[in-house]
């Protein structure tokens, strides 16, 4: 017997968290995507003050403190207002739901498309969009956000200029520096206004592959090449990237790579530590692109999401070694898939009594191939895929 889990259809944020097995869920939103040597310092601290010193990094680059309990939460709230972090609402902070590319420099206009953004976003008459509904500021001379989640992405045309481009859709509209951020407004309000989010709830690519007709002004345009693969761990040009297992760190992790330089998040759940060359001897990075466990993903699972129908990281542990050369791996407590909602050559999803079904070429809810596999039959069977 399956157990279909809560689709809650929104998302934890700092003024509204979400109750997990460990306690608070609080979610931080870095504008533009950094955090500052200080804020991140403080970040650290916060969460071994108040939380239970760990911090999940999300697909959409935000960062997450664990294990904050309800009479902690106001004296968080106070200290991340402290350090700048804070919507001035719930509304605001929902809708300042954006994906910066982290590969920018000072001057070349990605901070300053992701600041008109942000406060179009937060000020008055701003579109009321679903919660899970967002945009991605990926401007670089070529995207590589394509398979982040977002439902409006502004990005570079093949001749350099700026395009704003609904998901899911070829057409776009060309745009200046100062339209781009009005123009991805006008867009999430045709989306509102022609039924995408019916009861609430609703994204931009299902809603065009239903038949929207997107306005006049989109025209088909011809965007920047993609360049392939998602970054890996190790030096860049814009510092030094580094990965986590499973995209969790502790505070402590965090306070030592703050002492470096400033953060940038990521949504491949790794920060970019800025004018970096080399990163110190710390247990739980992943510094090289070999290292197997970046090819698995695995959400919090039992007992510390209360969705979840088993434990997952230390299955998730085990496998990685196990992993044939280039397969990923997905495990997950339950059907939702919340740590990666897209398909891997193999997904692991709980069931009740803590076994597993086998999913080839799927996400968490397609139909499995396999049903009922006890964990310690798992590597085995993965061995054969």
């Amino acid at each position: 017997m399956s157990i279909s889990p809560e689709i809650k259809g929104w998302c934890p944020g700092a003024l509204r968290p979400m109750m997990s097995g460990d306690g608070l869920v609080v979610r931080i939103r870095p504008r533009g995507g950094r955090l500052t040597t200080v804020q991140a310092k403080g970040v650290a601290d916060l969460s071994a003050r108040f939380g239970n010193g760990l911090i999940d990094l999300s697909s959409r680059a935000n960062i997450q403190l664990r294990g904050v309990s309800d009479a902690a939460h106001g004296p968080l709230i106070d200290g991340l207002r402290d350090l700048g972090l804070i919507d001035p609402s719930t509304e605001a902070e929902s809708r300042r739901n954006i994906v910066v590319t982290p590969f920018w420099s000072e001057g070349d206009g990605t901070a300053d498309l992701a600041r008109s953004l942000a406060e179009a976003l937060t000020g008055p008459g701003a579109p009321q969009t679903p919660g899970k509904f967002g945009y991605a500021v990926d401007v670089g001379i070529a995207p590589i956000l394509r398979d982040t989640s977002a439902d409006i992405r502004i990005e570079r045309t093949e001749a350099g200029g700026l395009v704003v481009r609904a998901d899911g859709a070829d057409r776009g509209a060309e745009v200046t520096m100062d339209s781009a951020a009005p123009t991805a407004l006008r867009l999430a309000e045709w989306f509102l206004a022609t039924g995408g989010a019916p009861e609430g709830r609703g994204r931009m690519a299902a809603h065009l592959a239903r038949g929207a007709l997107l306005p006049d002004a989109f025209m088909p345009v011809r965007a920047a090449v993609n360049p392939g693969p998602a970054p890996a761990p190790g030096p860049r040009t814009e510092g030094f990237l580094v990965g986590f297992e499973f995209g969790q760190m502790r505070a402590e992790t965090l306070s030592i790579l703050a002492e470096i330089g400033p953060v940038r998040s990521t949504p491949w759940r790794m920060i970019l530590i800025e004018g970096a060359h080399s990163v110190p001897a710390i247990p739980d990075l992943i510094t090289t692109l070999h290292d197997p466990r970046l090819r698995v993903i695995a959400c919090t699972g039992a007992p510390a999401c209360p969705q979840a129908l088993a434990p997952t990281r230390p299955l998730a542990r085990t496998l990685s070694a196990m992993l044939p050369p280039g397969r990923k791996l997905h495990v997950s407590g339950c059907a939702k898939g919340c740590a990666h909602p897209g398909p891997a050559a193999l997904t692991l999803v709980g069931r009740p009594g803590g076994t597993f079904d086998l999913i080839r070429n799927g996400a968490a809810a397609d139909p499995p191939a396999l049903t009922g596999l006890a964990p310690e039959a798992l590597a085995q069977t993965l061995s054969t895929e």
